[in-house]
């Protein structure tokens, strides 16, 4: 027992109903192609504080640790966001949009959908120009980072999300290759009494247009929903239009007591996303609408076309042992210009065709028991993941297909094994121990073998132990003190190993990184307060950034010494009472939260960089702010009505390596409202959002080492959305 006389929750068996939050009352089940989803009337909360509804956060199931348990005790700084996209005053369309809150993350919509968010943890994360690096993303226990690293997360289905998790610092490394963290995106079960039905729709400014339908319903044993959405925009930037839909389906059933078995089917298609490329510093100040002559000449963009199936079987083999496993499998289809024609013969072309088969499984077990009385947890697992690439390169004609200058197939594959402990060896002391053995294995099967391109087939081959332990102390009921260590490593993507030196043959000598990782944290909680603070370090060695830059071949390599260490800090609460009926629009008159980020990111070593100069010891890494301030506040005057502002300070970025190029620091403030109503037997909710209320114009991201020069992307002046949303 913890002082106090309660249990520990945290070392409880995964699927213990006690620690489980309530299902939401809705999900999806029929579907419209032209749409995007509607809500949940009994979701959680939206925000990271609630703020939208004024209900006071739940301290929800994470799965941290490879276990499920209470946020509150798991060994690591963790975070779950609510997700209510009924009462959400936001598009939902990016994860910018619900992780803007989460300390130490930084998470920056680009304004740019051929190039996806930019998403890093702690800093790691930051040297990626495209996709999500040095972070695991998984979309319902299905992982949407492939083997070799490199993940996107553009497919989440966020208008029918239930909450997204973030795992920061040395437990991340239990989920394989990654370094930073791991963000994984939960959609909520279907209806278990019935069926309901949500529509959305919403309109904003530069364009942007959003609908939805979806349906669900089931009883105890059989449930299921269909949801699909649309998205699209002009674009706040010359040449930045797109469009995506997205479909998605699950059933779940429970054929026998204790089993249960999710399938899912996600299909995503993005037949337009223009890129408007990055400016220079003056080009950004003069006009930050513009885009680069090479933009328009080169028609710069991709099209996108992914589908994707998975079922997870969850079992109880007896009370104190379950197994859990999983397969999935999909198709990406990706038709990408660059801004450039690749016509040299040692290019690789300006246009890039790529066709990618990719799936995998996992199996673990889990056994709860008790060591002298209190409670033990044992997990033990493996997984396997691979993917295939075909991948053609052509000369960029102005736009149109020219000859071919690169036909070769690409693999990776990974496997993992990983074994846990979780122990409550004191009433008011728990550690948790890990260690995962992985291998990561990439291939290049080179078919256009010329003079001027030689053959890059080979193959490299990564292996790591990655172990981690932590340590709570249950200090009161509403205090909790933790720390940890852990190493683990990330490998270079296929991306980075593809060109060697001079842009001549491939570049599988390269080295995985390798990190040393180690954080203290409290976590408080009591009347509806919460704050938590962390203090972390991390140690990269073989970290990899560019080398040179030929033809639109960047080659990479290895430097030692990269440092990340940094003070983390989250508070969130409600005030004056209730409002209204709790649970039915109300709670706190009051929310507020505050997110704040101390990041010092340093190249520990000199080297040589990529334009051939020396980068000084104690450069700070490119892409990170050393400041970073998420606040937000909401005010419900009445129970249908919340108010609410948002404020997002960064200090200035680094675009390159050799901290000649700078983003400035930047204040931006939004402001939001939100009315719930009834039509009927139907809710809705009807919401409008100013973002940058200050008209501020500033650099909404940076490039890193942006070979040409152009390192900013300017982010939206002010802008306005309102929507429209309703359940039945």
């Amino acid at each position: 027992m913890r002082p106090g006389g309660t249990q520990p929750s945290s070392v409880m068996h995964p699927r213990r109903p006690c620690l489980r939050v309530p299902a939401p009352r809705a999900l999806a089940l029929a579907a419209l192609l032209l749409t995007c989803a509607g809500v949940r009337a009994a979701d959680p909360p939206d925000s990271a504080m609630a703020a939208a509804t004024g209900e006071t956060l739940p301290d929800i199931v994470v799965t941290a640790t490879r276990s499920e348990q209470r946020r509150f005790d798991a060994p690591a700084a963790v975070d779950s966001v609510p997700v209510d996209p009924l009462r959400s005053a936001t598009p939902l369309v990016n994860l910018s949009e619900v992780l803007a809150g989460v300390p130490g993350v930084a998470v920056r919509d680009r304004q740019n959908y051929s190039q996806d968010l930019q998403l890093a943890v702690r800093g790691f994360g930051t040297r990626s120009t495209f996709g999500v690096r040095g972070v695991r993303l998984y979309v319902d226990g299905i992982p949407a980072t492939m083997p070799d690293g490199q993940g996107q997360a553009s497919t989440a289905d966020l208008p029918n999300a239930g909450r997204v998790e973030v795992l920061r610092g040395p437990f991340a490394q239990m989920y394989g290759n990654a370094s930073g963290g791991v963000v994984q995106v939960f959609t909520p079960d279907p209806p278990k009494d019935g069926f309901t039905a949500r529509a959305s729709t919403g309109f904003g400014s530069d364009g942007q247009w959003q609908a939805g339908v979806a349906l669900a319903g089931g009883n105890e044993r059989l449930g299921g929903s269909l949801d699909a959405w649309t998205y699209q925009t002009d674009g706040y930037r010359v040449h930045s239009a797109a469009r995506r839909y997205q479909l998605n389906a699950r059933v779940v059933a429970q054929p026998a007591s204790g089993t249960r078995v999710t399938g899912q089917f996600n299909y995503f298609n993005q037949p337009l996303a223009q890129d408007p490329l990055g400016l220079t510093r003056a080009q950004a100040d003069a006009n930050p609408r513009q885009a680069v002559p090479a933009a328009t000449q080169f028609d710069t963009g991709k099209n996108v076309e992914q589908a994707q199936a998975g079922v997870v079987v969850e079992h109880q083999l007896s009370d104190i042992d379950s197994l859990s496993g999983r397969l999935y499998g999909g198709t990406r289809n990706l038709y990408q210009r660059l801004g450039f024609s690749g016509a040299a013969p040692t290019s690789s072309g300006g246009i890039v065709d790529l066709d990618r088969i990719y799936g995998g499984g996992a199996l673990s077990w889990s056994r709860r028991t008790t060591a002298n009385g209190l409670p033990l947890l044992w997990t033990a697992g493996v997984e396997a993941n691979g993917m295939r690439d075909g991948r053609n390169g052509y000369v960029n004609q102005d736009g149109s297909q020219g000859a071919l200058r690169r036909d070769e197939t690409n693999t990776a594959t990974d496997l993992g094994a990983f074994a846990q402990v979780d122990w409550t060896f004191h009433p008011a002391w728990q550690v948790v121990g890990g260690v995962r053995a992985s291998r990561v294995r990439l291939g290049i099967d080179d078919q256009f073998i010329t003079a001027a391109s030689p053959d890059d087939s080979g193959t490299a081959t990564y292996s790591n132990v990655s172990p981690v332990l932590g340590l709570v102390w249950h200090a009161l009921d509403s205090l909790n003190v933790y720390a940890n260590l852990g190493r683990g490593f990330e490998t270079p993507t296929l991306t980075e190993v593809a060109y060697g030196p001079g842009g001549v043959g491939s570049n599988l000598g390269l080295r995985a990184s390798t990190s040393r990782q180690g954080e203290i944290g409290i976590k408080w909680q009591a009347d509806g307060q919460r704050l938590e603070a962390a203090l972390f370090d991390a140690d990269s060695h073989d970290e990899v950034v560019p080398q040179s830059n030929n033809a639109g071949r960047t080659v990479y390599q290895n430097v030692n010494g990269v440092r990340r260490r940094g003070f983390e800090l989250g508070w969130r609460g409600g005030f004056l009472g209730q409002v209204g009926t709790p649970g039915q629009g109300g709670g706190s008159r009051i929310e507020a939260g505050l997110a704040y980020t101390w990041l010092d990111a340093y190249f520990g070593d000199a080297f040589v960089n990529a334009q051939g100069q020396t980068v000084a010891a104690g450069n700070r890494l490119p892409g990170t702010a050393r400041h970073s301030v998420s606040a937000e506040v909401a005010w419900r005057p009445l129970a249908p009505l919340t108010l609410g502002a948002e404020m997002r300070v960064d200090s200035r970025v680094y675009a390159d390596d050799l901290n000649t190029q700078a983003a400035p620091g930047y204040a931006v403030f939004n402001l939001r409202a939100g009315y719930e109503f009834r039509i009927g037997a139907a809710r809705a909710y009807l919401f409008g959002r100013i973002d940058n209320v200050t008209d501020r114009r500033y650099i909404g991201s940076v490039i890193v080492n942006e070979a040409n020069g152009r390192y900013f992307e300017p982010a939206p002046g002010r802008r306005f959305f309102i929507g429209l949303r309703a359940a039945l």
